[in-house]
This record gives structure tokens, sequence and C-alpha cells, in this order.
């Protein structure tokens, strides 16, 4: 009997110490959390092991407790469901509560501990300048990263830049850059990416013609990796470009797309994946999810290396040790862990015990993220930062900073992007490529046998002469004889024409009509422009209109007739009424009779539609009124006739003087709008991408085309619609075909405008129909990160300057081949044209008489009087 009571005593308090041991710990995770999860089970796992990666292999991190995660899934901004799952924990009984990490959530727990005093741990990016009572953060202060990046753009030398951010927590995050500036010393720019839409390319565009060089990019880490690839495709990530990036998880990114780009790209980092603590604990963290995974635990492929360990992980795997280190020291006070409802006024009396022992300043070790430790009102200190940068052999580390010392730079020269040849161009024989499109390139017409460059002439040849004199360069003409200059194959997914010789260095420079835009600037360089332009419409001058029967009544409206028709008939019933009732318009018909049986009146109902209208043609007529009623009437009538010719005579010249021309179209929505004439462009080409490139999906390669703002618009999809619902019949191979297209059937040709004024001083019967449909340039294109580009760009700046590009335009526009054929003459089209600029510019003109200036000047010009 005595021996079972000892058992049953024994039993008894073994079952008190078994509890005793166990401590449970919560986590709150959203469902994109899963490694968070994974990293906050693993943790508790480790420390409940006999091999702890924190100390000793001799001892445990807990000698007389053990943990018991109890990880839960919340929903993301849902402060209510979050409550509810943070008092089941509690009433389960828990030491502490771990995340979430969504801002409106997280402060509805932190609430809950203070009031129940339960720890609270945080791993989230969090603004507050000081942290509640029963709270602990792992995640840098805001104000300790922006002081970072404040360091480094001063280490950088930066006295301009942009900073570049998606929400407006990213200018809380950079608030002591923002600090920073100074109107004459420190100019900075801030620009928002749209944080409703994925695609960033317009506003990366404006960006990019601001001319900034110098770069702040604060976004989330996954869509960095998305806006350093559209960046890439508008030409923002060239060897001018420094960017600066703040997010913590920039080395978890592959970046081999830009770092043989050229531009500094630098960031910092938490985590060391060269650390051997961070290389072992990620192994053996992944032997135990393979674990998991051989038991059905674990749903999803999860896949984890120390180079693409994100910090929200590292940090939780830290928490849960910064949590077992203070439960260590927390051992002599007889902690207990019990229930707790949250409705009722109970709390835990050993939190504050425990939260004090977390933000011990001794109490420090080495984590993942570095060295944990935290000053006592719950900021982490001692922080140790890596600044990273990408070279060509992808991520090296240049430096540290830490809070007591700062920026620390180690960095190794890196050798730039080889490339054949190096700044200068004196004496090297370069390949240029061009085509034969006029004006910028022919065929020399010559009776004698031609070789080399002399067998070739147009604006581009004469331009790189120009340019091979001021650089002192040689140079040999290959000729792209299919007129292709590069488009992108979405089939082969490779690049064709010109641009493609350029690319695999078959030719060193690439100058005709080419355009500059940001899909090939994506895969090419260009020069800055030497020819800027848009997209316009070539079509025959109309056709003056034949006259008709009743072209008389074209000086006047129909409502003007009309009111004219009315007024006439009122008068004449008018006249008609007052010569009936005055007695002075009735007359004896016999004047040898005094007192006649009947007397007459003159103002019949015909008489006086007779009399109005022998007014109105002034011609008169024998009718004459008596009385001074209808005399009264007559005369304002005549005055009103008056009026009325000299008005019609005076528009009834102008009609006859000008001959009234009426288009098809005047603007391209007309265009697009009618059925008669087919418009088209040329395949392939830069026209033909501004309309197809709304249809094009954008791929995150920097080889695919991209999306165009303008061909957004509905009426370009309409158009493009058409144009390759009918390609066999409206598509051309070059200009020229095209332009010989206008010229014999009914047809449009949408191209560049510099190509129409071209055809236009050469072909009398064509013209260019509204206006710029966008703006654009033509460059000479080289190979990606040439070291020729710059030369190039001031040589052509220096020639724009001197007017040396606007002589050679003259030159090949208006004089060679055929220029200045169609000199402007004032012929009836001209005549109508000045017409409307008279009306334009002087509405308030009134044109009493318009008139030719002689029989012999009918097409010469007019006289205003």
């Amino acid at each position: 009997m005595a021996l079972g009571k000892v058992t049953l005593f024994l039993t008894l308090v073994g079952a008190v110490l078994a509890q005793h041991d166990r401590v449970n710990i919560g986590g709150l995770f959203h469902d994109a959390e899963r490694m968070e999860e994974l990293a906050f089970r693993y943790a508790a796992e480790v420390v409940n092991s006999d091999e702890s990666f924190m100390v000793s292999s001799d001892e445990n991190v807990l000698m007389n407790y053990k943990l018991v995660p109890l990880p839960e899934q919340v929903v993301d901004n849902n402060s209510f469901l979050v409550a509810n799952k943070v008092c089941t924990l509690l009433f389960t009984g828990v030491a502490g509560i771990f995340g979430p990490t969504s801002g409106e959530t997280a402060e509805t727990v932190q609430s809950i501990c203070d009031t129940m005093d339960v720890p609270h741990i945080e791993t989230r990016w969090d603004i507050r300048q000081r942290r509640h009572a029963l709270s602990v953060n792992l995640y840098p202060h805001p104000a300790t990263l922006s002081k970072v990046f404040v360091e480094m753009v001063k280490k950088w030398g930066w006295t301009s830049f942009t900073i570049i951010y998606e929400d407006a927590d990213g200018l809380i995050r950079l608030n002591e850059l923002l600090k920073m500036y100074e109107p004459k010393t420190n100019t900075i720019t801030i620009r928002q990416l749209d944080p409703e839409s994925t695609d960033h390319r317009e506003t990366l565009r404006i960006i990019k013609k601001s001319g900034e060089e110098n770069f702040v990019l604060d976004c989330s880490i996954d869509h960095l990796y998305e806006i350093l690839t559209q960046a890439q495709q508008v030409g923002l990530m060239s060897d001018e470009h420094s960017y600066i990036i703040t997010s913590l998880d920039f080395h978890t990114l592959d970046l081999e797309t830009f770092q043989h780009g050229g531009s500094n790209i630098t960031g910092v980092r938490l985590i060391s994946p060269e650390d051997e603590l961070v290389t072992s604990t990620v192994s053996q963290w992944v032997e135990w999810i393979h674990g998991l995974d051989e038991e059905g635990e674990v749903e999803v492929e999860v896949e984890v290396e120390p180079e693409t360990l994100r910090v929200s992980t590292a940090l939780m795997y830290d928490a849960v040790f910064l949590f077992a280190k203070a439960l260590q020291q927390a051992e002599g006070l007889g902690l207990i862990v019990e229930p707790l409802d949250c409705e009722s006024d109970k709390n835990w009396i050993h939190g504050t015990n425990l939260i004090n022992f977390m933000k011990d300043g001794q109490n420090s070790f080495k984590g993942l993220t570095g060295m944990i430790q935290f000053d006592n009102e719950g900021f982490r200190s001692n922080l140790l930062l890596d600044i990273v940068e990408l070279s060509l052999s992808g991520l090296q580390k240049v430096g540290t900073w830490n809070s007591t010392e700062g920026l620390n730079l180690t960095r190794i020269p890196e050798l730039k992007a080889p490339f054949v040849g190096d700044d200068t161009l004196a004496n090297k024989t370069l390949v240029v490529l061009t085509a034969i499109s006029e004006p910028y390139g022919f065929k020399k017409l010559s009776n004698t046998a031609l070789k080399g460059n002399d067998r070739y002439e147009g604006f581009g040849i004469d331009l790189i002469h120009e340019i091979s004199l001021m650089l002192n360069f040689n140079y040999t003409f290959e000729i792209q004889w299919d007129n292709a200059y590069g488009s992108y194959n979405n089939t082969t997914m490779q690049w064709s024409g010109m641009l493609r010789k350029i690319m695999d260095g078959e030719a060193d420079l690439a100058i005709t009509d080419l355009s500059i835009t940001s899909e090939r600037e994506g895969v090419v360089d260009f020069t800055m422009p030497f020819m800027n332009l848009g997209i316009s419409i070539l079509y025959k001058k109309p056709e003056p209109e034949t006259g008709d029967l009743f072209s008389f009544m074209k000086p006047f409206s129909r409502v003007v007739w009309a009111y004219m028709f009315s007024v006439y008939v009122g008068v004449s019933v008018l006249l008609y009424l007052m010569g009936r009732f005055s007695p002075y318009e009735w007359t004896n018909p016999y004047p040898c009779i005094e007192n006649p049986e009947e007397l007459e009146n003159q103002f019949s109902l015909k008489n006086s539609l007779w009399f109005t209208i022998g007014s109105l043609m002034q011609q008169g007529s024998e009718i004459a009124p008596i009385a001074v009623s209808t005399r009264m009437v007559a005369g304002i009538w005549w005055f009103f006739t008056l009026i009325m010719v000299s008005s019609y005579t005076a528009n009834l010249a102008a009609f006859l003087t000008v001959e009234n021309i009426i288009p098809p179209f005047e603007d391209v929505k007309g265009l697009a709008n009618q059925n008669e004439i087919k418009y088209g462009a040329k395949g392939a080409g830069a026209t033909y991408s501004f309309f197809r490139a709304i249809l094009v999906h954008t791929c995150a390669s920097p080889m695919t085309p991209i999306q165009s703002a303008d061909s957004t618009d509905p009426l370009y999809q309409k158009m493009f619609q058409y144009m390759t619902k009918n390609e066999k019949q409206v598509f051309v191979t070059n200009n020229t075909a095209g332009r010989d297209k206008v010229l014999k059937e009914k047809y449009a040709y949408i191209m560049e405008s510099t190509s129409i004024e071209y055809f236009t001083e050469r072909y009398c019967d064509l013209k260019q129909v509204n206006g710029l449909l966008d703006n654009k340039g033509y460059g000479i294109a080289m190979k990606k990160n040439s070291p020729y580009r710059n030369l190039m760009t001031t040589a052509v700046l220096k020639l724009q300057e001197s007017g040396k590009i606007t002589e050679l335009k003259d030159k090949w526009w208006k004089q060679e081949r055929g220029g200045g054929a169609c000199k402007r003459t004032c012929s009836s089209i001209c005549l109508e044209e000045e017409w409307k600029t008279i009306q334009e510019k002087l509405p308030l003109l009134q044109l009493t008489q318009i008139q030719p200036r002689s029989p012999n000047h009918r097409q010469s010009g007019l006289l205003i009087e």
C-alpha cells in the first residue's frame, strides 16, 4: 500500500514537471509566409535538440524547458480574426507571440499582448520611434537604414539623384535622404511608380528624359527584378547610370541579366551567404524540410540556399533563439506558463521579466542576421550590414557598415566589360552598315566604274563622312540589301536585319532612317538623334471639286437662302396689305372721268411680288409706291437688298477665285473611319511596331519588345487590326513602294514625316495629311556598351550646333536628285491654304470684297479691300 502511494505521488510530480517543461510559443503567419512558418518550427526543433548552432555542442539552449511551436494562419488586414486567433493561443497558454508582418494586424496583436503582459516578438518593418513595453523587433529600424543610404550617397559623391519609390512607406524609409536636399548643392527628384500597374516604362521613360544618372530605388523585392528589367528596356541601365537598392533581400535575386550592362548597382544585405553559420544552418534546415516532405507535412516543394535566404525568414529563426536565450536566463524564476482569458483582468506575471531579458544589452548572440543585440527600448543595436555591388562575376562585397563606425569600403577596382578597342577612334577603320533608302543612301550615278565608298552617296553617307573628319577615323560601307533595319521575331526569339549584325559584331555602326525606340535601345546603343520626326500620313492632293448647276447658291448657306425667301415673301405680302389699306394707293384708272365708279390699286399680290423681286435683282419695275407707308417699306427693302447683294457679290468672287477642294479625310481618325481608301505601312519597320506594340506581350527578357504608350489608343488598335487583316494589300517592303502605291491607287501610306517631306519636294501630287502621331528620332546604332557612343554623340551635337546637319538636309531634300521640283507657288490649293490662314489669324476681319487682282492673275493671289 505504501509503495503504491509513493508511485502515485511520483507520477503526479512527473506530470506536473512535464507540464512545466512544455513552453508553448504562438506564431501568426499569412498564406504567403510559408518559409517563415517553417523557419519558426525548425528553430524550435533546433532549440530543443542537443546540437545547438548558437552555443557549444555540449549544452542545450534550454535544459528544463521544451519549446512547442503553435503556428496559426491569419488573414492579412483582418484585425478581428487575428484578435480571435491571439486570444485562442493565449487561452491555450503561450509564453510569447511571434508575428504577424502586416502593420494593421500587428498593432492589434501588440495591444492584446500589452494588456496580458505576454512578450510580442516582431520581425517586420516598423516606423514607430518607440517600442511598446512588451515588444521587441528584430528588423533594423528605418532611421538606421536610412543613415546607411545617406552615407553611401555622400561617399559616391552624388550631388543630384532621383528617388524612385513604390509606396508612401518608401519615403518614410528614406527620410534622412530627403533631408539632404539643398537647392544649389544637392538636387533630389522624387518619382513614384504606379502601385496599381506592373508596367512602369512610361515613368521610367520620363526619368530617362530628365537626364538623371543616379538613382535610389525603393520597392518590394517581389517587384525589383521586373522594375530593373523595364529600366534596362528603356535604356536606364547603361554604364552612365548608378543605382542604390534599398531592399535587404537584394542579394536573393539572379542578377546575371544586368551584370554585363555597365551600370553600377549597389545594395546592402543583412545576411552573409558565405558565413559558416548561415551555410550550415541552411544545409541542416533543408534536410529537415526534406524529412517533412517524406512524411507528407510539406504540401509544396521548398528549396532554399544561403544565397536565396530572405531576411524575413532569417529574422524569424533568430527571433525564436532570442526568445530561447531569454527563457534560459529566466529558469531560476520558476516560470510557469498559464492559460489566459482575453476577457479577464488576469495577466501573465513572468512576461515583463522575459521581455527584459530579451532587451538586455549584455544578452547578445550571433544569429543568421548577424549579432543579435538590443537596447533598453527594444531597438536592435550593434548592427552590421554588408555593402554589395554587382560586378561581372556577380554580387561582390565591397564594404561594411555598422552602427558605431559607419561606412567602411574595401572596394577592389573592377575591370569593365571587355570591348575591342578603347575610347578613341583615331586611325581606326569602322564597318558602317547602311541601306539603299532615299535620301539616306543612293547608288551613285556615274558613267565610269566606281569602287569602295565612292559607289554610294546620300545624307547618311555625308553625315558619316563629316563625323569621320571630326574623329579622325576611316570607314567602309556595307549595304543591307533587303532593307531590313531590325525587328524582334516572337517565333525565333531573335532580332533580325541591321540590328542583328550590330549585335553580332559584323558591323560597328548602322546609319539610315533607323528610328530610336525603347525596344531597339534594349539591345543596341544609339547616339543622340541627328534628326527628329514623327509618324504621319502620305496621300495624294485632293482634286478640285467640279462645278454644278447650283454653284451660284454656294456664297450663302441654305439657312440664309431660307431666311431671304421668307423675308421676300413677307415684304411682298406687307406691301400688298398696306397698298390695300392706304387710300393713296387707290388711283383713278381713267383721268378723263372725275368720279369713276371703280378705283384701281397697283399693289396686287402679283405686282407686290414682282416689285420686291425686281428690287432684289436690282432691275426695278414700272410700279412705284405712292403712299408714305408703302414708300417707307420699299426704302427699307431697297437698303436690305443693297447689303445682301454686296455680300453675295463679294462671296461669289471668292468662290469663283478659290477652287473648292474637299479632302477625303483630314486626320488619322477620318482615315480610320472610312472604307474607300486603303492604308498601310512598311512591314516590320518602326511604324509597324508603333501600331503592333499593344498586342505584344511584354516579357522579362531585355531582348523582347515592350509596349508602346501610344498604341494603347483604341484608334491605333483598330488601324493595326485592319492592316494585319489586309496585310497582303496594305504592307509594302520599302518607302519607295509605298510612294508608288499612293500615286497609283486609293491608298494612304503611313510613314516618317521626314520621308514624306522628301517625297512632297519631288512629287507635286503628294502631300502630308494630319500632324505627327508620335515623336521620335533617327540615330546611329552601335553595339551595346560601345566605348564610341559618347564620341559619336558629341560629334553629332557639334554638327547640329554648327548647322551642318541642316545644310546636309537642305542639300538632299531640296536640291539633289530632283529636289525643289515642287517649290511653293500660289496655285488654287495654295490660295485655299492662304485663305484658311487668314481666317485663323484674323477671325474678326470683315471681308467686304474679295476679288482677283486682275483677269491675268486669277491663280496668283488675292486682293482684300
